[in-house]
């Protein structure tokens, strides 16, 4: 039986976001995607979203981003190396490399969503998955970025 005198108030999970749980999946796809390189990207998506713990139309989300950033890869990595500012490119690290390319391909492609939301999203990967420098990295690059999308940061399109 519970002690209800007592100070400690029950542990509340936290609420599940999905969207910030599809972009950690496409992140972790398109880390192990450039080590890895696989030939059939059918396969390799079935094989990691057969691993996650929620089933695969969960993570529709991610799917589309994972296909868009690997269909859009080129140009993407020309935006990277353009803000990546005395910075080879060989020499990013390979989770900042996932993230920068989730994030720049959002920013390109999905205007129903506002940019800051895309680099604070964004941010908060590269706090949890790499390294203190690496969120001011991914931040400067996006922030630089942002400004030439030319609409409103804070607002998605059509809002």
């Amino acid at each position: 039986m519970e002690n209800l005198e007592s100070d400690q108030s029950p542990v509340v999970p936290p609420k599940r976001n999905r969207r910030h749980d599809n972009r950690v999946a496409a992140m972790q796809f398109l880390y192990s995607w450039e080590s890895q390189r696989h030939t059939d990207l059918v396969t390799a998506l079935y094989d990691f979203f057969s691993e996650q713990e929620q089933p695969r139309d969960y993570y529709s989300f991610a799917e589309e981003l994972i296909q868009g950033v690997i269909r859009d890869c080129a140009f993407i990595d020309e935006i990277i190396m353009r803000y990546a500012q005395n910075w080879a490119f060989d020499r990013i690290a390979k989770v900042d490399l996932a993230i920068l390319r989730l994030a720049i391909f959002e920013l390109l492609r999905r205007n129903d969503i506002p940019p800051v939301v895309t680099i604070n999203e964004a941010v908060d990967i590269a706090k949890a998955y790499s390294t203190d420098e690496s969120k001011r990295f991914v931040n400067g690059i996006l922030d630089r970025y942002k400004g030439e999308l030319g609409r409103d940061p804070r607002k998605a399109e059509g809002a």
